[in-house]
């Protein structure tokens, strides 16, 4: 027995021996890299040696939650993590190559052991039993790091923003799909997305980074094309086909509320959709289960007509407002085939001959005057007076109300205000330039004043700079964007009024990007910016790349179509300017890039365009590939960094540089409370030097590098496509470089 024993022994280890060898051939160093050592992959403080083959080290940690991942060779190129994993102390399980941070909950202080197999992936990691003395606390450095301000939740600067259709993002319930009746693509209902497939993916916006999500209009809508929520019917209910048991709108904002994600509703005060508003005002209208015209064959799932195909008598209009002989035919003859005498033409459907402006149209000189305006439909040069934009109709769906009756007032803003008490954290208001200021602003200080704090923006479409009366411009200052934001009435002085208390969408910039973004540079950038004086306040602003109706390039026509190294670029000047940063959905991916954001063709569906569905990219064995994407790790890395720096967040901008290929500002945030210096750089290298900055230490948030400035003179190169971010007295490098930032 004592022999066998030896010569076991003695096998057991060259086997080991051999192991590790190999293990120490293959990976010359292995790293413990985490929040706890600042994320260091070659440092003494995060070093592993081996130990019978596996890869051990011991780390005194403090109680609280702690991040970490193993890595090889001094370097992130390989990695290892698993997001998935219990916190739990003992952890033990298997890591995945370039997986998501490992989270551990340390319950006491104390020394504990990590053992790692990168052959196989097994860790583990516990508190030691037998507790060695704890390390004498670190002299203190001369000039240590700073550490961030906690964000307040109480400021909206301290957001960034993910916009999203609801029914294009995520569908976790195919029970509530529908079809609407125009663009029918059979597999792709236009109602696919859902509250219960946008909670279920909430970790994905948090992984990424968002603090915020839009969502468009909740409310119920109709139309003939009503899936993104801009045709409202009634502004005080949820439109069912979002909600399941379980997943309601109070669930999305709950499950929100727990991740520290803010909710953003989409709300239209313009209009109504052409079928009224259900118990106050009915358009008078036949009902679509009656409609036919020669040639024209309804699309499935509609058959024979095309009357709602879910409702069980086919009606799309249950108004309970609606006269005697409407709502007849409510709960009877589903098949549109019993015959209707039309109170207005006399004509008895159903008819091929009866005009189909009975069945879609609208009467605008006999609309209730209570309710709508009737100065008929946009047209021509409408689009640039106020008087026409303020009191005509859009078009067909979209019906402009008496936004200054107040009756009108008292039905949106209680709707409004419910949605407030639901918890909705922050509301961007649509169509704003189609409401004379005055009157938006009663609605938008209605809802501050129910709930204090809450931030409004809204959506003044322009297509170039918009200074209005100020210069360069084809329509008067009352219609753009920075009168909104103020309360003075000269049309040529912003500062004849202070700050309105709103904002909005930053569209002067964004109207720049075909000259710059989109073919890689910056050129123009800093004229824009010279006349943020003209906002209330320049640093509330909303700033984006693209939204679901207009894409930055010459045409306004498509979703970005450049390379990701421009889109990266992008990105960077929009989270280090001033503003809020929001992105569209599937920008993480450079989803549906150069597609029209909208159907423009007569035989275009949706499935073609920017507005296509999402969610086959965050499906459970795609998810995984979709954030590996170079732009995701860009955008998750560029929300950690703004995150923690609230200069980025808040601050105005002074010393503002641009050269085409380049960038540099500073933002001062009270005063050097917080105070960074920025340099931004295109597709190649930038030497970056401002003059006339505070004296101090500073670290770049991007490389780690520090700079010590005596003379109120900084300098510092920035690599093609990346970004330097230095702060005095700042944290040092924030997250993971990437393909970009580095």
């Amino acid at each position: 027995m004592k022999k066998f024993s030896f010569f076991s022994t003695l096998l057991l280890m060259i086997l080991l021996a051999l192991c590790t060898v190999q293990a120490q051939d293959t990976y010359r160093q292995i790293n413990v890299a985490g929040s706890f050592n600042s994320w260091s992959v070659n440092a003494k403080t995060s070093e592993m040696t081996v130990q019978n083959g596996l890869w051990k080290a011991r780390f005194f940690l403090h109680a609280g939650l702690i991040e970490y991942k193993f890595t090889a060779n001094g370097s992130w190129q390989l990695n290892w993590g698993n997001d998935s994993i219990s916190e739990a102390l003992p952890q033990m399980g298997k890591v995945v190559k370039d997986a998501g941070n490992i989270k551990a909950a340390v319950t006491s202080s104390g020394w504990h052991e990590f053992v790692f197999s990168p052959e196989n992936g097994e860790f583990s990691l516990d508190k030691l039993q037998n507790q060695p003395p704890a390390p004498p606390e670190p002299p203190a450095l001369p000039t240590p790091p700073t550490p961030p301000p906690a964000p307040t939740g109480m400021d909206f600067r301290e957001e960034t923003i993910y916009f999203m259709i609801t029914t294009r993002f995520y569908d976790g319930d195919s029970e509530n799909n529908f079809y609407c009746r125009d663009r029918v693509k059979k597999g792709d209902p236009h109602w696919r997305g859902d509250f219960k497939g946008l909670i279920s993916k909430l970790d994905y916006l948090k992984d990424l980074g968002f603090t915020a999500i839009w969502i468009t209009p909740p409310v119920e809508n109709r139309s003939g094309l009503d899936y993104h929520g801009y045709h409202a019917y009634d502004w005080t209910r949820v439109d069912p086909r979002l909600e399941s048991p379980g997943a309601t709108y109070k669930d999305v904002i709950k499950e929100c509320h727990k991740r520290g994600i803010k909710v953003i509703q989409d709300v239209v005060i313009n209009h109504s959709s052409n079928y009224g508003i259900r118990g106050k005002v009915w358009i008078n209208r036949l009902p679509l289960k009656y409609f036919r015209k020669n040639g024209v064959t309804p699309d499935w799932p509609y058959s024979g007509n095309l009357g709602n195909y879910k409702e069980p008598f086919r009606m799309d209009n249950d108004n309970p407002v609606a006269p005697a002989w409407f709502k007849a035919r409510l709960k009877t003859d589903p098949e549109g085939i019993e015959p209707l005498l039309d109170p207005v033409t006399g004509a008895t459907v159903p008819n091929a001959d009866v005009s189909p402006e009975r069945f879609f149209g609208t009467d605008a000189n006999k609309l209730d005057p209570e309710w709508y305006h009737l100065d008929g439909f946009m047209s021509g040069g409408d689009w640039e007076s106020p008087k026409s934009l303020q009191t005509k109709h859009m078009a067909g769906d979209c019906l402009d109300l008496a936004t200054e009756k107040q009756n009108v007032r008292d039905y949106i803003n209680s709707a409004i205000c419910k949605y407030l008490d639901m918890g909705v954290d922050a509301i961007r208001l649509d169509t704003v330039k189609h409401l004379e200021r005055g009157d938006l602003l009663t609605y938008v200080n209605t809802w501050k004043r129910h709930k204090p704090g809450t931030f409004v923006f809204g959506e003044n479409l322009v297509k170039g700079h918009g200074w209005g009366d100020l210069g360069g411009d084809n329509g008067p200052s009352e219609i753009r964007p920075w009168w909104y934001t103020r309360l003075g009435n000269d049309p040529r002085n912003p500062n004849s009024g202070g700050d309105s208390g709103f904002s909005v969408l930053d569209f002067s910039l964004f109207s720049t990007f075909r000259d710059n973004l989109s073919r890689g540079g910056f050129n123009g950038i800093g004229s824009v910016l010279s006349m943020d004086w003209v906002y209330g306040d320049a640093t509330q602003l909303v700033t984006f790349l693209q939204n679901h109706d207009v894409g930055p390039d010459n045409d306004f026509k498509y979703r970005f179509q450049g390379e990701d190294w421009m889109a990266a670029v992008a990105y960077n000047m929009l989270w280090t300017i001033r503003g809020i940063p929001c992105l569209y959905y599937g920008e993480e991916i450079a989803f549906m890039r150069g597609a029209p954001q909208d159907i423009c063709g007569n035989t275009d569906t949706i499935d073609s365009t920017g507005r296509a569905y999402f969610g086959d990219h965050i499906e459970a064995d795609s998810i995984k590939k979709t954030q590996k994407h170079a732009l995701y790790r860009h955008i998750k890395r560029l929300n950690q960094i703004r995150l923690a720096i609230p200069a980025l967040q808040k601050a105005p901008m002074s010393k503002v540089g641009e050269w085409g290929s380049g960038m540099s500002f500073i933002r001062d945030h009270n005063n050097g409370e917080s105070y960074v210096v920025v340099g931004l750089a295109t597709d190649g290298d930038q030497n970056i030097s401002i003059t006339g900055v505070r004296n101090g230490l500073y670290r770049d948030a991007v490389t780690g590098n520090e700079i010590n400035v005596t003379h109120g003179n900084i300098s510092f190169n920035v690599k093609g496509c990346s970004a330097g971010i230095y702060v005095l007295d700042g944290p040092g490098k924030i997250g993971v470089d990437g393909d970009f930032l580095r």
